[in-house]
């Protein structure tokens, strides 16, 4: 029987990856895995505790607060805060960036971008969710307190990123770059423990994930690759949680998809908290992910903290597919960009 390594093992022994290895992002990514197991508890108890449904509030995005949210974002907060391992955080929930006093001698170099708890719609129903979290090494002086071009940084300048999801089994997924590793929560013990190695995501996958609901508000070059994958006999499976759609192609291959709409026309997912950090994971499992004007995510220049973005992201082969599509049906303007 292999011998269980936990989170907190495997981040130490992986400690020579980073190309700054003094011990604070190992804290950081530590720090983050002991907030997924509080908000792990609250999501498994909501039903009993009076926190499921709506805050009665809108985030800096414009969506719907739950209160569940809101309760995710302040522990991920808390926690963050202590080690003093990070000097500024960014959340979907909050419409500026917070920064963090020093906590002794230390000079944080890092900032972390979070969805707290993305799909939070569906906790009501019981439905999985999850928490999306990016980790930037800090462009300003360490000396000084963060700035927003802290924040703005494109994917390629990501240390790390991942997500927990919650649902039968609560996993995280993460990577520094150099591959991705997910680690399940045991119970009987509170720790997560190794239990998917050097995750490889198919080149291929007979799942497509997208809001179907939209087909007529989406531009023809989408309808046709909707219509080709139905053709193919793909399975449609969308279930309203970008964490949750992108754990299951991750692991069975496939494609998932949000592209501009009427309401939209710049996409609806934000570039910062959900599209960078989980195309890293992608990418880093071999996929890909490109927005609608054929760019890959992960070179995007963000302008703003609440950028929103179109995404293709998945299988390889599926995405180049997906690019074909667009170059093949999209009107000029496009074409020529």
């Amino acid at each position: 029987m292999n011998r269980i390594i936990t989170l907190d093992e495997f981040i130490i022994h992986r400690q020579k990856d980073f190309p700054y290895a003094s011990g604070e992002l190992t804290g950081l990514l530590r720090d983050i895995g002991v907030a997924a197991k509080i908000v792990n508890r609250e999501v498994n108890k909501a039903g009993l505790v009076n926190i499921l449904g709506v805050e009665g509030a809108a985030n800096a995005s414009g969506d719907e607060v739950q209160k569940l949210d809101m309760y995710a974002n302040d522990k991920l907060i808390d926690c963050l805060k202590n080690s003093g391992e990070c000097c500024g955080i960014a959340s979907e929930e909050l419409e500026d960036f917070i920064e963090i006093p020093h906590v002794g001698s230390k000079d944080a170099k890092y900032v972390v971008l979070f969805d707290p708890l993305d799909g939070s719609s569906n906790i009501d129903v019981n439905v999985s969710v999850g928490t999306i979290f990016a980790i930037y090494r800090r462009k300003s002086d360490p000396k000084n307190p963060c700035d927003l071009n802290d924040f703005l940084q494109k994917g390629t300048d990501l240390v790390a990123a991942g997500y927990v999801i919650y649902g039968t089994s609560t996993i995280m997924v993460y990577s520094t770059g150099r591959g991705v590793n997910g680690f399940t929560l045991d119970p009987s013990i509170g720790e997560f423990c190794l239990s998917h190695r050097d995750i490889k995501i198919p080149d291929r996958g007979d799942y497509y994930s997208v809001n179907q609901g939209y087909y007529l508000k989406f531009d023809v070059e989408m309808r046709r690759y909707i219509d080709y994958c139905s053709d193919l006999n793909l399975r449609l499976r969308y279930i309203g949680s970008m964490v949750s759609d992108v754990h299951r192609i991750l692991f069975q291959g496939g494609i998932f998809l949000y592209p501009n709409t009427r309401k939209y026309p710049q996409g609806k997912l934000r570039l910062l908290y959900e599209c960078n950090p989980l195309a890293f994971i992608v990418e880093q499992a071999g996929g890909k992910g490109i927005n609608t004007r054929l760019e890959r995510i992960m070179e995007v220049e963000p302008k703003e903290l609440h950028e929103r973005s179109t995404i293709v992201i998945g299988s390889p082969d599926m995405v180049e597919e997906m690019q074909n599509f667009i170059q093949r049906y999209s009107v000029p303007s496009i074409n020529a960009m």
